[in-house]
């Protein structure tokens, strides 16, 4: 049987990252490119937002491939997720079949139960440790984020590539202010 749904995928930046550090390690980050697809299962992709705490911690380089991959955006936050990702829920829940949400706060629980109410299909993924037990259980259905769905930072790669540090980013620009001083 083939499911017809509109999906919203909205992704709580900051909680995501941190607990795929925390569970897998600090050289770990997302790969959306598997785990889109994984979520989606064959159903349309009606919206992509990731969502981020401060304008400044947003990397150019996965803005521009969420939105060339999945016409994905990227929103900037002030503080938290939270309040912009549940706001944006309750406005696409008119326009969409299901609403996944990418984050294992419990914070999300009063969303979901509003979502499955209004008729929408609310699941949720995350890592196995940062995914709250609530959270799981009312969600109609769940993902687990695996070490297979992540991209493995490796720095010593990154240096000969480009010939910085990238274990010390500090390290370059401290360089280069003493040579200046030098001078």
């Amino acid at each position: 049987v083939k499911i017809s749904q509109n999906v919203a995928i909205l992704i709580d930046g900051n909680n995501i990252e941190r607990g795929i550090k925390d569970y897998f390690g600090r050289e770990y980050l997302p790969n959306f490119d598997l785990i889109i697809p994984e979520i989606l299962k064959g159903r349309s992709l009606k919206r992509l937002i990731y969502f981020k705490e401060g304008k400044d911690a947003i990397s150019e380089k996965l803005a521009t491939r969420l939105k060339n991959k999945f016409f994905g955006e990227v929103v900037p936050c002030f503080k938290s997720a939270d309040i912009p990702l549940t706001i944006n829920a309750v406005q696409l829940a008119e326009h969409t079949d299901c609403i996944v949400i990418v984050s294992g706060d419990s914070d999300y629980m009063s969303l979901l139960e509003w979502l499955q109410q209004k008729g929408i299909r609310s699941e949720v993924a995350s890592t196995k440790r940062s995914m709250a037990k609530i959270l799981k259980e009312q969600a109609v259905n769940y993902f687990i984020i695996r070490k297979e769905h992540l991209w493995e930072y490796k720095p010593d790669i990154y240096k000969v590539e480009t010939g910085i540090d990238a274990k010390t980013p500090d390290a370059e620009t401290k360089e280069n202010k003493e040579v200046g001083n030098e001078k």
